[in-house]
């Protein structure tokens, strides 16, 4: 599932070719996403200009003077900036057509992405309104830290998964931050201590930093807005390395599974 660098090198790829242009039509090919895509979309987009180009957590937002489509990429979507008349694939379910001649099209093989629409502010809306801080935002910072994961017996892994605790940190990013910053996934959210905090804090910005430099991360479906893989799956630290040895201090990584996912770690650097 592409994760926070993927969705801000999509936003980064994109957004050059859409802030300033006028939609001209939207084409719907399949509306059956994860959720059917509005009818208020193919009905309002059309004749507005794209201000901006957003990303709130995994989401990418379109923003207009009328409202904002919210953009999730699921499981396997992405976005291309193609010719109007560039023929599509089966699985590219959606073009916004715009005033510049180019259009920006979803692909989404397992239709587990999105595109909504609301006339409102996109921060109310259901699926962004419970959302923690950004990774990269003042609001999240060590004392927050601290202070949320008091008393939580949550693996501490998925207390960072948890997009309530920090937005965007996915189980890649996760696993490579905590390896940095010396603590084990398993570990009791609520046993972190005020420097494990501040260390971790620094280890998630400066991971999410590296891979969105990177591109991301290529492991199943993800390619950036130009078509080109992401690359800081070879700088990887510990996830998907189980058996291999760690790259710091020789030991062989553990794997672990906490809820339905592996975790990954050096028994030697993290404790």
């Amino acid at each position: 599932m592409p994760e926070l660098p993927e969705v801000e090198t999509a936003c980064r790829g994109i957004r050059p070719h859409l802030v300033g242009q006028r939609v001209i039509r939207v084409t719907v090919r399949e509306r059956r996403l994860r959720w059917p895509i509005p009818a208020s979309l193919v009905s309002t987009l059309p004749g507005q200009i794209i201000r901006a180009v957003d990303r709130r957590a995994k989401y990418i937002l379109l923003r207009a003077d009328a409202g904002t489509a919210i953009l999730h990429l699921g499981m396997s979507g992405s976005l291309r900036v193609v010719p109007c008349d560039t023929p599509p694939t089966k699985w590219d379910h959606v073009d916004i057509a715009l005033a510049s001649g180019q259009c920006l099209r979803l692909r989404d093989p397992r239709r587990f992405g999105a595109l909504l629409w609301t006339p409102h502010d996109p921060a109310q809306h259901k699926l962004l309104q419970a959302l923690g801080p950004e990774p990269f935002d003042d609001g999240f910072s060590d004392e927050y830290l601290y202070r949320v994961s008091r008393h939580r017996k949550v693996a501490l892994r998925d207390f960072l998964l948890n997009s309530k605790n920090v937005a965007g940190v996915g189980n890649i990013y996760a696993n490579e931050a905590l390896f940095l910053a010396g603590l084990r996934p398993g570990r009791a959210a609520g046993r972190l201590k005020r420097d494990d905090c501040t260390r971790l804090v620094d280890a998630i910005r400066t991971t999410l930093t590296q891979a969105i430099r990177a591109g991301g991360t290529t492991l199943r479906d993800f390619q950036n807005a130009d078509g080109l893989p992401g690359y800081f799956q070879q700088t990887l630290q510990v996830y998907g390395r189980a058996g291999q040895p760690c790259h710091r201090c020789g030991t062989p990584i553990r794997a672990l599974r906490l809820g339905q996912r592996s975790a990954f770690y050096c028994p030697h650097c993290q404790h």
